[in-house]
């Protein structure tokens, strides 16, 4: 299987397998220990972890430098790819301890230095800490099995037994649909954790099963799933169905992987012998979602899947997505009877494979919010200027933040002012949310920091469209608390509950609201709508907008 184009986190990662190992010597050397750690908190808390990919190097940065370090600080325009091939980012030192061997030691000078990843963000932690120096996080964390309402603090033998088998209704026989057209429809098969990295590299991987089964244990520990919401079954997805937006070539490549035990299709998007059928089981899930929620069998709905879709592209499997989830589901509620679907993808990472997808199509509204930083965040596509093709012109809406540390104000002015009023123009007849939640708070790979409460505001926004025929699908998000909380609170607002804080007045950093200025003036060619929109907004906050970058 040849490799496709690069992904992002393994790139990043993979520089931490260079670091020597954690044998140190013990008079020169355990001092270090603390005083890097010390180091990394500080500049961490400087940095505001506003470069995703960065914020992780620097962290395998100061593992290796409790030895003589031969890696030089990262260049600033080193590409994923490089950083992941260790081509041109890192420059030898004069010292060359390529030959050094921790085992030519004497043993009493040797002690083993404790290394542990974090359960909730997966971050390496040095020492025999409790808690995660990254997120703060219990070592022995209960998130798994109540989710986002287990304490950060305590560890999981603090939990009762109840609490401990609160999530246990998800995997029994006894969990069964029952249709309404009133309720909430739950998309989950446990079979989808079954796709996993085979053999841990220097680093494990953030896409993990432990993902929705944090969010599956906040579900069922607040008595939503089971419980207020229902269940489809799941199946697995034709190929019939996948051609109607995939090549024969991404079909093919993704069921080859049934017969290996473990394949990449490119350095960060990895699968194993069940990760072709749990694609499948997530792209099922989600068209029949979308058919259920389009024929009036459900009000809305929620697709709890994995691997996620949305950098998934016509022929191309990337960025941990093999099938593109969202894709699948716009073609199943147009077969259901949508002559006009609108997907709104909030994921921190642009949504090129959807943007594929559908850049022709001038019956499908792609609108994404997501960093940018010029070309610069992972996949480096989903400029304001990319905005549909080939007569679909407008039919793109990107709106590419130009830096790290975006919260809850920027996506909600950006909501009133750019997607809803486009959106209210298009007049869809069914809603897709790509919702990756690694915008979120604490996230170690978006850095961002939108709240549950921004993201419950969000779907309550997107709920008046197509006469609330709404579906959200999960796709990134890599703080198990993060996401968990998030996706909790999105489902309350599907099952009808309102947002805590009234978002009528935002105040849009500076940054927000140059990027939303450029947005309105580059799409107000194709949505007349927003010419009145955008002069308001530019006589009202041109001169905060014009002020120097904060």
């Amino acid at each position: 299987m040849s490799q496709l184009e690069e992904g992002e986190t393994e790139r990043c990662l993979k520089n931490g397998e260079s670091a020597p190992s954690s044998n140190v010597d013990v008079q020169s050397e355990a001092a270090n220990v603390s005083a890097s750690k010390s180091f990394f908190k500080q500049n961490l808390v400087e940095q505001g972890l506003f470069r995703a990919c960065g914020a992780v190097c620097f962290l395998f940065t100061m593992m290796g430098g409790l030895m003589k370090q031969k890696n030089a600080k990262r260049k600033s325009d080193m590409t994923l790819e490089e950083m992941y091939n260790g081509q041109h980012g890192f420059e030898d030192d004069e010292d060359d301890d390529s030959d050094w061997e921790p085992s030519a030691l004497p043993d009493h000078h040797v002690v083993e230095v404790p290394k542990w990843f974090c359960l909730n963000c997966t971050m390496v932690n040095i020492g025999d800490d409790l808690h995660c120096d990254v997120c703060g996080e219990h070592r022995e964390s209960g998130i798994l099995k109540r989710g986002h309402l287990a304490s950060p603090f305590y560890g999981a033998e603090g939990l009762t037994e109840d609490d401990a088998h609160a999530a246990d209704g998800l995997q029994g026989p006894s969990l069964q649909s029952f249709p309404s057209d009133n309720a909430t429809a739950i998309g989950f098969d446990e079979r989808m954790l079954l796709h996993e990295e085979v053999v841990m590299k220097s680093h494990p991987h953030p896409e993990r099963p432990d993902r929705i089964r944090a969010i599956a244990a906040s579900l069922a520990a607040a008595g939503i799933f089971p419980g207020r919401c229902y269940p489809i079954s799941a199946r697995e997805i034709t190929r019939e169905e996948l051609l109607m937006v995939h090549s024969v070539e991404n079909i093919e490549a993704v069921e080859l992987t049934s017969h290996v035990l473990s394949s990449y299709f490119t350095p960060d998007t990895y699968a194993n012998q069940y990760s072709a059928s749990a694609a499948r089981l997530a792209a099922g899930l989600c068209f029949d979602l979308a058919a259920a929620i389009c024929s009036g069998s459900a009000k809305n709905g929620f697709a709890l899947v994995r691997p996620p879709g949305h950098h998934a592209g016509v022929r191309q499997a990337m960025g941990f997505c093999l099938h593109n989830n969202a894709a699948v589901a716009a073609s199943a509620a147009q077969i259901a009877g949508a002559k006009k679907v609108l997907i709104i993808d909030w994921d921190v990472h642009h949504g090129n494979g959807t943007q594929e997808i559908f850049e022709k199509n001038k019956s499908v509204l792609y609108v994404s919010l997501h960093r940018h930083e010029g070309g610069k965040f992972y996949p480096g596509t989903g400029s304001a200027y990319e905005i549909g093709v080939m007569g679909a012109e407008g039919y793109c809406v990107n709106v590419p933040w130009s830096c790290g540390g975006v919260g809850d104000n920027d996506y909600v002015f950006a909501f009133q002012q750019v997607v809803l009023p486009i959106a209210s123009e298009f007049d869809p007849d069914f809603t897709i949310i790509s919702a990756g939640f690694d915008a979120a708070r604490g996230d170690p790979l978006g850095c961002c920091d939108v709240t549950p409460t921004g993201y419950a505001q969000m779907t309550h926004m997107c709920s008046a469209l197509s006469g609330g025929k709404l579906l959200v699908i999960l796709e990134g998000g890599y703080n198990l608390r993060s996401i968990s909380s998030s996706a909790t609170a999105v489902i309350k607002v599907l099952l009808g509950e309102s947002p805590r804080h009234d978002v009528e007045q935002v105040m849009p950093t500076k940054a927000g609201l140059r990027t939303v200025l450029e947005v309105l003036k580059i799409q107000l060619n194709y949505w007349p709508s927003l010419e009145s929109r955008f002069l308001k907004l530019q006589s009202e906050w041109g001169w905060y907008a014009l002020q120097e970058k904060s």
